[in-house]
């Protein structure tokens, strides 16, 4: 991993305790980063970081709701508590609820929109001074190829993850004078 020496960096990787998000997780800790995992459920925060360290990694757990504006700006400020730095924040966090789109009841297109939209909004806003203070740090979206390819019944996921693409976009060249990346990768 000498190409990818992520030593001394610390990376947040939201949805971090399971599937894509712990893959990710487990491939920054062995490249060296320090790994904060953020996900909704407690145990499963706790079952993964506790995986990472018994490899070796630092990790630490900070159960987050990526919904909430609140939390995103919590979850940077334990992150800063604790490991004293930020360099990568991968926004991989998502639900999808699988219906056509005349069956979505109004809540059900909003939960999606904020999960997979907000989300990664609040924690990229959240995370912008540290990551510029860090002397260019990263984010890293996880969308989806549903972002361009139609499928009956995941129009709000695809919409929510259509609009990830266009934020990335927007915070690349928002942030960029200030050295921070975004990118946007599209699992499918």
């Amino acid at each position: 991993m000498s190409m990818f020496d992520l030593t001394g960096k610390v990376a947040i990787v939201t949805g971090g305790s399971r599937g894509i998000g712990f893959g990710i997780a487990q491939a920054l800790a062995g490249a060296g980063a320090a790994i904060v995992v953020a996900a909704t459920d407690v145990d499963q925060c706790a079952d993964a970081v506790g995986k990472l360290q018994a490899a070796g990694a630092t990790a630490v757990s900070v159960p987050t709701d990526v919904a909430d504006a609140d939390a995103a700006m919590a979850l940077v400020a334990e992150t800063l508590s604790h490991l004293g730095r930020l360099d990568i924040l991968v926004n991989n966090a998502g639900i999808n609820i699988r219906k056509r789109p005349e069956d979505y009841t109004v809540e059900e297109w909003h939960q999606v929109l904020s999960v997979n939209l907000d989300g990664p909004f609040f924690c990229s806003r959240a995370a912008y001074p540290a990551l510029k203070a860090s002397g260019g740090g990263k984010i890293i979206n996880i969308a989806s190829l549903m972002s361009i390819f139609a499928n009956e019944k995941a129009a709000a996921y695809g919409a929510a993850k259509g609009g990830l693409v266009q934020l990335t976009k927007a915070l690349a060249v928002a942030w960029a004078r200030d050295g921070v990346q975004a990118n946007a990768i599209l699992p499918g």
